[in-house]
Formats: C-alpha cells, structure tokens, sequence
C-alpha cells in the first residue's frame, strides 16, 4: 500500500480556484489509479475525479466536470486537482485515494488506501 499525505485546502469565494495536491510514498506510485473524493457534513463520501496510470486515462463526476481536472507526477510521486469556478456547494473535506492496478473506480469502498483529508470552503 502507499501512504498518501493530502495539502491544498482552505477558504475561497465562490467563482475562485484551489489546487490540492496528494503526495504519495513508496516506488511503485506509478502502478496505482487515484483518486478524489469528498465528503460534506452530513453526506456521504463521493466521487469526484480519478486518473489511471498516465494523464490520457481520467474520469470525472458529472458535478465537477468541465470545472476541476486531476492530473499526475509519477516522477515526483503526486497527484493534483485543480479546481476551478468553485461552489459553495463543493465545500468539503477532499480525500485522496489509491487502488493498485489501471482502472479508475468511483466507489469509495474500492479503494486501497485513503489520506487523512484537507478542508475546502468556498463561500458564497
């Protein structure tokens, strides 16, 4: 498993960008589909973007596409998602997460291994 540390977060208003990043130990990043996640008060985690072993492989939710775009460093062990046209409502504690192999799931409950989170406001 990788050890993923998440940084980035903090407080917007609305229509302004964040980019989280998502540092991840060990030497076999590059074998690991990633992704973002979220999760607001009161909801359940969800889905929101994911990338495969390279940059050509990405999946997003319907509710941030078009607006955040994941991307990755296999040579610096990174992932990163820039978020543009912020919401209110994309206010959340953002998750970075991995699972071993080329396909990017959007169930949380596949995932291998997690981040301890990073806050996003976005106010209105």
């Amino acid at each position: 498993q990788v050890q993923l540390v998440e940084s980035g977060g903090g407080s917007v208003q609305a229509g302004g960008s964040l980019r989280l990043s998502c540092a991840a130990s060990g030497r076999t990043f590059s074998s690991y589909a990633m992704g973002w996640f979220r999760q607001a008060p009161g909801k359940e985690r969800e889905f929101v973007g994911g990338v495969g072993w390279n940059n050509g492989n990405t999946r997003y939710a319907d509710s941030v596409k078009g607006r955040f775009t994941i991307s990755r460093d296999n040579a610096n062990n990174t992932v990163y998602l820039k978020m543009n046209s912020l919401k209110p409502e994309d206010t959340a504690v953002y998750y970075c997460a991995a699972r071993r192999g080329p396909v990017v799931y959007i169930s949380s409950s596949l995932m291998d291994s997690w981040g301890q989170g990073t806050q996003v406001t976005v106010s209105s």
